[in-house]
């Protein structure tokens, strides 16, 4: 029986709709972090990563604990779309609409692929790495929310770097002493919260310390539908934006393997890439239909369902609710973007060193044979490609980092691994 058949046979208890206003809070940071870059609208970024949320989940059958949330992939399209069109960020939007579909057309490739070919492609020396990279690559931006960098100037002016780096250290020790010290007093429930109780620790730290700023949740207002808006389209615009699903795919594939690797499941095989392709794709094109950025499978969410060692997917559809919710109600909206940086900072540190973990841990455990050079080679160019800020650029088009890394990592290991190689190498 699916999960949606044991949420249906069974009432949600409260403390499950605790559990999902945690991933709520986690996810909401980085979602909205893409609208304030590029001037996209943040209630209608949530309303679409909870709506683009329940919909994977129903096109998966509810097998997968996954969050969709804002995809910085397609930032600098979303930037250059914009000043191209003259500061219309609508064109924006139906490029990004359009990469959707693009998703939907490479889903409907795979489903022609078997799963033994899948795996040829994906070994656990090239996955493994992927993961790795998932979190190292996020891991400056944890320093810097940590450090106060990406905190407004007067943050860091009231209570200095030291300050910071104290609220996040604070932050980060709160939910260390949660996750594993609770289950010393038998609060077997609060150690699934170390999230949660975390934020809210940190939270009122930084309000003795003066460097949460209310002036927002005072002039919000308490209801408020968000600004959807209609995409515009352009061939300029789609060219432009079009490309980078490419490299979304391949991020989408790492996920995908990372939250299979911590709940140990395989959902390359179920529900399957063709299914998880689909709900990304259809997702993010209804997103950018109401406005609002593309939507992706979220790093976060793998570090949140690690820490926590919460996977039931009926918390995820909770948190897509909570976000909906919220994306309702300005001055909860107002809230939660209040939240200083190096409060996120302190969880970020852990959540994305998890992923990185996850990553080692799945070598270990497909006993990947690090004596032999082939997966010793292919593992370290991807990870100094993925943490070297290699780069490939023509035009709008732009490969590097985890995608770079990744597309590398399955082309010399399909070359080194094949039979003519073999052949050749052994003369």
């Amino acid at each position: 029986m699916s999960d949606v058949s044991d949420i249906a046979a069974n009432r949600i208890e409260a403390k499950t709709v605790v559990l999902g206003l945690q991933h709520t809070f986690v996810m909401f940071g980085a979602t909205v972090l893409v609208p304030i870059i590029t001037g996209l609208d943040i209630g209608v970024t949530l309303f679409a990563a909870g709506l683009g949320t329940l919909i994977f989940h129903v096109l998966t059958k509810g097998k997968m604990p996954v969050f969709l949330g804002s995809s910085f992939a397609f930032i600098p399209p979303i930037l250059a779309v914009t000043a191209a069109s003259g500061g219309n960020i609508a064109y924006a939007t139906g490029g990004i609409m359009v990469a959707g579909l693009v998703y939907l057309v490479i889903g409907f490739i795979f489903r022609f692929v078997s799963y033994e070919v899948l795996k040829l492609i994906l070994p656990p020396h090239v996955t493994g790495p992927i993961i790795i990279l998932i979190g190292l690559i996020l891991a400056p931006v944890a320093i810097d929310s940590a450090g106060g960098v990406n905190s407004p100037a007067w943050v860091v002016e009231t209570i200095g770097t030291g300050g910071a780096w104290a609220v996040a250290i604070f932050t980060f020790a709160v939910a260390v002493f949660v996750k594993v010290g609770a289950l010393k007093f038998g609060w077997k429930f609060i150690s699934t919260l170390p999230v949660l109780v975390a934020l809210v620790a940190g939270y009122l730290l930084s309000v003795i310390l003066g460097i949460v700023d209310f002036g927002g949740i005072a002039e919000a207002r308490w209801f408020g539908l968000p600004a959807f808006m209609l995409p515009r389209f352009s061939t300029t615009a789609i060219l432009m934006t079009v490309p980078i699903a490419i490299v979304t795919v391949v991020e989408h594939f790492g996920d995908v393997i990372a939250i299979g690797n911590v709940v140990k499941k395989d959902y390359l095989k179920d529900p399957g890439v063709t299914r998880t392709l689909l709900g990304d794709g259809i997702a993010t094109s209804i997103s950018a239909l109401l406005g609002g950025p593309a939507n992706t499978t979220y790093s976060e969410n793998t570090g949140a369902v690690a820490l926590t060692g919460v996977h039931t997917p009926i918390v995820m559809q909770i948190a897509a609710v909570f976000a909906i919710i919220l994306s309702l109600v300005p001055k909860f909206t107002a809230l939660i973007a209040g939240i200083p940086g190096p409060v996120i900072g302190g969880i970020s540190i852990l959540l994305f060193g998890m992923i990185s973990s996850i990553g080692i841990r799945n070598m270990v455990d497909a006993r990947v044979n690090m004596d032999d050079p082939r997966p010793l080679i292919i593992s370290s160019a991807m990870l100094v490609l993925g943490l070297g800020g290699a780069n490939f650029q023509t035009g709008t088009f732009e490969l590097g980092g985890l995608a770079l890394a990744a597309i590398v990592g399955i082309v010399l290991n399909l070359i080194i691994n094949s039979e003519s190689f073999r052949k050749s190498s052994a003369v």
